[in-house]
Formats: C-alpha cells, structure tokens, sequence
C-alpha cells in the first residue's frame, strides 16, 4: 500500500493566496462591470529592464547557431554570472564572498524551501519570525520538523514576534534555536535591520552553533546606506549564514525565474556524533543531483544587470516602486493609519486597528481594492494588511482614491 507524507496533512486547508483568490473570484463574479486594482500580491508589473531585454535576445541567437550553441551549463551557474554577482553585490559591499560560494537557481522560494533538505528532519529547534512569509513555515511542516496546528501556530516551533512594540524587527529568543529565519527588507512588514541587530543575531547563531537562513530578496530597495545590505557586512557571518537573493524584485524576473543562493565554504553544520561537515559541499551535491541549471539566455540577462547601463536600469525600476510606496504610506498615515514600510521596501504594512480579513473585505468590496490580510502571515499579523506598491502609477493613484473614499 502506497502512502503519503502525513506532514501535509497539517498544514492549513488552504493557502494564503488562494483564499485572496477565492475571494476575488466571488467579486469579479458578482461585479464584472467594476473592475479590480491588485495591491496584493507581491508581482511586478513594469516590463525588463532593456539591457536584460537586450541580453536575452543575444543568449537566444546563440542557441540558434551551431558555432555558438550551448546544451547543459554547470548547475551552479555559468561562472560569467557567478563572477558578476561576486563583484557587483559583494566586493563593492566590503565582503569576501568567492565565485564559487554562489549557487544560481530559478527562485529564492525554492532554495529557501530546498535547502532543508540539507538538515536534520528530527529534533531540529526552529526559530521563525510572526508574521512570516508563508513559505518558511509550510515547507517545515511538510518536511515534519514541528507538530500539529493549534491555535494558528505549529507545536516545535520558536515564533520571533514583530510587533508594533518593537517595530516589526524580532528580538533575540531566550532559548537556544537551531534554524534561524530572517527577512530584510522584510515581507510582509518592509522593517528593516541596522547593523547591531544583525550583529546580535550573527553573535547568538554562534553561541548556540545554528544556521541563519537570511532572506534579502527586496536588497534593491534599501536606500538608507546605514542599513547592511548583506548579512555578510557582519564579521563573522560567513560562519553562520546562509543568504537567499533573487533578480524577481531587483529587475522584475518573476516571469523570467533567476536567483542564487550564497553558502559560504566556512560554514559547518553537525551530525549525531557532534562532526563538523561543510554545508557548502552538501548543497553543492544537492543541487547537481536534482537541478540542471538555469538556462543560458536568463543567465545572460542576469549578468547584463551588472553591467553600468544594467545598474542605472534596475535602480530606475526600484525607485518608480519606491515613488509608488511613497504615496501608499502617505495617502494611509493622512487617513490615520500607522504603518512601517514603503521607504526601504516595496510593501507598507499597515496597522488597521480591525480585523485583517474585515478590512480586505471592505477594501475589496467597497473600493475594488486587493491587499493582502496580515492575518495570513501568522498571529502577529492580525489587525494588519500589506499593500504592495508594485503597480502602475495611475492604479495606485486610483486605488488611493477609492480607499479614501470607501473609509470616509
């Protein structure tokens, strides 16, 4: 008799998103005449920047001669990327982060959930931040390293809270941990973490020999220089952490699919008997049995992102979403609302002082407005929505007017 993995048999009936989806499909349904602004879902809407555009073309053109065609590159990534993000996002940051050390993928949501495999299934102490994005927590579940639901948190797991109280930036647990997640800038708060904070997380992962999982997929948005770009601007990072990046939000590939995943060679993790092994040489195992590599015109694309032109391109990209969050925050603090957000991140995140759920229903019903109900991200997100700036100028100016409207 076949049987399944009973860890999914934990998780929630349904996915955050999908519960959007459902009710966004009953209100298209019963209004087709009115029609919806999304501000919910984290997707880009501007087109390639025209470098990556450019490169595509070129990588194309090359698959289309004999001379110049390529079949299967290295899984790890075509050392012509690999190279340029060792330069443009480490060297240029003060940090000693080799060629070799980066591993490129087609999603910093699959690494994120991938790289577990990597870890033990079993006693590991997980440390997750509340309100999270959905993935951290569900692929744990189903890899069966917590307990059952119960009470919208999952028994075996350490939730770091971000409150109001400490402006969405979780504090040190008193208890030791193995697996650390973190986020920053992070979704779906948009808080970011100085340099200290990083400091104490980079100093407690080494007294309690854990792992940071370090999640800075909306990099492109910090524009405060005070802020660490990398976790790796900390001394000693690269002994305990491992980073998660994507071009999705930096150069708008959530269409296109490229990321990378940094797994320094320091990094060592235990077995049973308490021998140190190199997480490095077992990812990099991992990933050659069961990936092949992204494909060689998105790679090119990647790289043109390094390029002089490239880098003015994706900042003009990221500052139009800035601009666009800019307005967000402003037009939700002039109707009284606090929110953190929107200044070194795409997403505001918005203290509604009402149920999350009630108030993306009124949102949606009242305004034909999506946003995303924080309650879907864990306890701590109740009372909270995110609204995305990644939008058209004129949806974002439209949706702020029917918010002002439909809360008047």
């Amino acid at each position: 008799m076949i049987r399944i993995n009973e860890n999914y048999l934990k998780l929630k009936a349904s996915y955050l998103f999908a519960d959007i989806a459902k009710r966004v499909n009953a209100y298209t349904a019963a209004n087709p005449d009115k029609p919806l602004i999304r501000l919910g879902i984290g997707d880009v809407t501007e087109p390639l920047p025209e470098v990556c555009v450019k490169a595509l073309h070129e990588g194309a053109d090359e698959l289309a001669k004999r001379e110049t065609f390529r079949g299967y590159g290295p899984e790890q990534g075509y050392a012509f990327l690999r190279e340029a993000i060792a330069q443009g996002e480490y060297a240029t940051r003060g940090c000693t982060i080799a060629p070799d050390e980066i591993f490129v993928s087609d999603g910093a949501k699959c690494d994120s959930a991938n790289i577990q495999e990597i870890f033990a299934e079993e006693g590991l102490k997980l440390a997750i931040p509340d309100p999270v994005y959905p993935v951290y927590i569900d692929t744990n579940v189903m890899a069966g390293r917590t307990g059952a639901n119960v009470g919208g948190r999952y028994e075996g797991v350490t939730y770091l809270e971000c409150t109001p109280e400490n402006n969405y930036v979780p504090a040190i647990p008193s208890e030791p941990t193995d697996l650390i997640y973190l986020c920053f800038p992070n979704n779906p708060t948009g808080a970011v973490a100085t340099r200290e904070q990083l400091t104490a997380w980079v100093e407690y992962a080494k007294a309690n020999q854990a792992i940071i999982l370090y999640d800075v997929a909306y990099v492109a948005f910090i524009r405060d220089e005070s802020i660490p770009h990398s976790i790796y601007e900390i001394p000693g990072a690269d002994e305990v952490a491992i980073e998660l990046r994507s071009f999705s939000k930096t150069a708008g590939f959530t269409g296109t699919r490229c990321a990378y995943t940094v797994i320094p060679k320091k990094l060592q993790a235990y077995d049973s008997t308490g021998k140190a092994h190199s997480l490095h040489s077992m990812w990099n195992r991992r990933h050659t049995t069961k990936f092949n590599g992204v494909s060689y015109p998105v790679q090119k694309a990647a790289a043109a992102i390094y390029t002089p032109e490239g880098q003015a391109q994706v900042k003009a990209l990221s500052d139009f979403y800035l601009e666009n969050a800019a307005l967000i925050r402003t037009a939700m603090q002039d109707l009284g609302l606090s929110c953190v957000g929107g200044d070194n991140a795409p997403y505001i995140w918005i203290n509604t002082g009402r149920d999350s759920w009630e108030f993306f229903d009124l949102l949606l019903n009242k305004a034909g407005v999506v946003c995303t109900p924080g309650a879907g991200f864990g306890k701590c997100g109740e009372g909270h929505v995110r609204i995305s700036a990644f939008n058209s100028r004129a949806n974002v100016e439209n949706a702020l007017k029917r918010i002002a409207e439909a809360l008047a």
